[in-house]
């Protein structure tokens, strides 16, 4: 019954019909495992730190200028 329903070869009708060798694709060295991990790692702390560098760069101007203003 499961067979039948699923159009004989496993796949779910609604989301994986057609052919899978066209949607294949190949992983290059660095793509997959704990390299990618690594890297994935290391992007992720750089924008995190250009994050607080922003930050604290914003925040000096906006002090700078509310320090700036006359009253």
């Amino acid at each position: 019954m499961y067979a039948k329903e699923t159009g004989g070869d496993g796949s779910c009708m609604f989301f994986l019909k057609g052919n899978r060798e066209r949607e294949r694709y190949y992983l290059l060295p660095g793509q997959g495992g704990p390299a990618a991990r690594r890297k994935q790692q290391r992007f992720l702390k750089w924008a995190v730190v250009a994050c607080l560098v922003f930050c604290a760069l914003m925040a000096l101007v906006m002090y700078l200028f509310n320090q700036a203003r006359p009253f």
